[in-house]
């Protein structure tokens, strides 16, 4: 089911990185048409090689956006929350999805038309520099990943996993998983039962996972261990 948006929801959306930049007017104009789509989980918003109609920003809740490989298995490209937007690169050169998108919690997410901004950025250059910018910031996310992937145990990016959920920059913290481990498993390029082993070993800088719930005792020491990998004996667990 789809809503206009509402002042609130507004206001998210105008703090996502590809909106924050632009002049009021042109952050209007391209909101025209726009709509707010409640969705439920595991429901597909669009699909490798469809056409791209739209691009979103997450209001509420996680999105995962993944590419099946030839042998059928699936591939998590990336994973999206609330003020964050995603598919605005397909939109900009008006192609085809490169991956496909499914909704892992309950959620909200606004829809802006593809045609309003391709339109728009013929008529502004502002909004085609907020496109570039936001494809850059997607870009070094990645970048992130694969140093991560390839730098990090599995502990360490487990730990920098938790420690990009908190709230707090140090002390006590205690969250909710956003989505099922299998899928912080694909996201962190683990097996489960490697996922299962990190969380067992960062017991020992005070994290403790308890079914869904993760307890942290001092976010501050496990953003170190997620940097540096010191105070554990680290070994890869991938």
């Amino acid at each position: 089911m789809s809503f206009l948006i509402e002042a609130p929801d507004k206001a998210i959306v105008r703090a996502a990185p590809i909106f924050s930049g632009l002049p009021q007017p042109a952050f209007e104009a391209l909101l025209i048409g726009a709509t707010v789509k409640s969705v439920s989980r595991g429901e597909i918003l669009f699909v490798q090689g469809d056409p791209v109609n739209y691009f979103f920003v997450m209001l509420e809740g996680w999105v995962k956006v993944y590419r099946m490989t030839p042998s059928g298995g699936e591939v998590v490209v990336a994973i999206f929350t609330r003020g964050q937007s995603f598919a605005e690169a397909a939109a900009f050169v008006g192609g085809r999805f490169p991956a496909s998108g499914e909704a892992v919690t309950e959620g909200r997410l606004l829809c802006v038309q593809s045609g309003n901004l391709l339109r728009l950025i013929r008529e502004n250059a502002d909004i085609g520099l907020a496109m570039l910018a936001s494809t850059s910031m997607h870009l070094h996310m990645l970048v992130q990943q694969i140093e991560q992937l390839k730098a990090h145990s599995g502990a360490q990016r487990v730990a920098e996993f938790l420690s990009s959920l908190c709230m707090v920059q140090g002390g006590a913290c205690r969250l909710g998983l956003p989505y099922d481990k299998t899928l912080i498993a694909g996201r962190l390029g683990m097996q489960p039962e490697s996922l299962s082993r990190a969380f067992a070993r960062l017991k020992q800088i005070g994290v403790h996972i308890e079914q869904n719930i993760a307890i942290i005792d001092d976010v501050g020491r496990l953003r170190h261990y997620a940097e540096k990998g010191s105070g554990l004996n680290a070994e890869r667990a991938t």
